[in-house]
């Protein structure tokens, strides 16, 4: 009777996974959200630009970015979900995410392990954003999770490379890497000449 009504209202996400490979591709950031990156105002110029969406079917179904020691994850609810509605887990290996009583909307591993303790989520202007903390700072991440897209080649070379110009600008904040430009690949920053000092 009434718990049916009531479940037939809730908004609901859908999703199921792709049988077929789905794309990701650049979109700006509609989020006002910069991270202060060694150093103030130079480092902000090094912060992420754009998202990468993660398409099935022509819908995004989540977009993400990365920084030197983070991963971000933004989800567009359906109007009128609320926090306390939402179910959201997060273990070293695996996000989960859904509305409570339902089936999740996401559930799948990470491309790489991540600090638990210092991962969260936030909802704000119905878009759920979810910080994931690197297990290991300066990895660039080709793609959020296992088994889903990763970035072309010249994208990944793109990232590593601001990757490595965030590193720099954090171990050398008086200086400005903001305009500066690798010939050839870039190294990997969480290696590169014994890794990032934590």
């Amino acid at each position: 009777g009434a718990l049916e009504g009531l479940v037939d209202a809730t908004p609901s996400l859908s999703y199921s996974l792709p049988s077929a490979p789905c794309h990701c591709r650049l979109a700006p950031k509609t989020a006002s959200r910069r991270r202060r990156v060694g150093g103030g105002v130079m480092g902000d110029q090094l912060a992420p630009t754009k998202r990468h969406a993660f398409t099935h079917e022509g819908r995004v179904i989540y977009e993400w970015d990365q920084s030197l020691e983070e991963l971000n994850c933004y989800v567009s609810l359906p109007r009128g979900v609320t926090a306390k509605m939402l179910a959201v887990s997060i273990t070293s290996g695996n996000v989960k995410i859904g509305i409570k009583g339902n089936p999740p909307y996401l559930d799948h591993h990470t491309s790489h392990l991540v600090k638990t303790e210092e991962c969260f989520w936030t909802l704000e202007d119905g878009e759920l954003h979810i910080q994931l903390q690197k297990l290991q700072r300066g990895k660039a991440w080709a793609s959020l999770f296992k088994g889903h897209d990763h970035l072309g080649l010249v994208q990944g070379q793109e990232e590593q490379q601001r990757l490595m110009l965030e590193r720099f600008q954090e171990e050398n904040p008086g200086f400005d890497f903001s305009g500066a430009s690798f010939n050839g690949e870039a190294p990997d920053p969480s290696t590169f000449m014994g890794g990032v000092k934590y």
